[in-house]
């Protein structure tokens, strides 16, 4: 099994303050994929602990969690015992992690903004 390195950037988000987008926020997934670049759920099965997430901005420190998963419900858990942290992926499951793509997380003030993925390769 090989995990990917998964790199996405704020995209446009009109009627907030990231109209015009921002390339320095954004989110490092770390993730097995299918050949078709859709999340690998079997895979993440065993390389759970592997799942890795890092949210960057240029107004905060970065922050370091874990891709999780509850049912069919994927997101990003940065403290295992508070699930206000959670940040939801909304229909994480059905995307395509291909460069171009665009995916959609609910950011910690319960705002769903849309992120472009710009880099998809083998995690090292």
């Amino acid at each position: 099994m090989t995990l990917s390195r998964i790199v996405m950037r704020l995209a446009r988000n009109p009627g907030t303050e990231f109209a015009g987008g921002d390339d320095h926020r954004g989110y490092a997934l770390t993730a097995p994929l299918t050949d078709d670049g859709h999340l690998d759920e079997a895979a993440y099965s065993k390389a759970r602990d592997n799942c890795t997430v890092r949210r960057f901005s240029p107004d905060e420190d970065p922050a370091d969690g874990r891709l999780a998963r509850k049912g069919s419900r994927w997101f990003f858990d940065y403290e295992d015992d508070d699930a206000t942290d959670d940040e939801p992926l909304h229909r994480l499951g059905q995307h395509r992690f291909a460069v171009g793509e665009y995916v959609t997380v609910t950011d910690e003030d319960g705002r769903p903004l849309t992120y472009k993925v710009v880099e998809v390769q083998p995690a090292n």
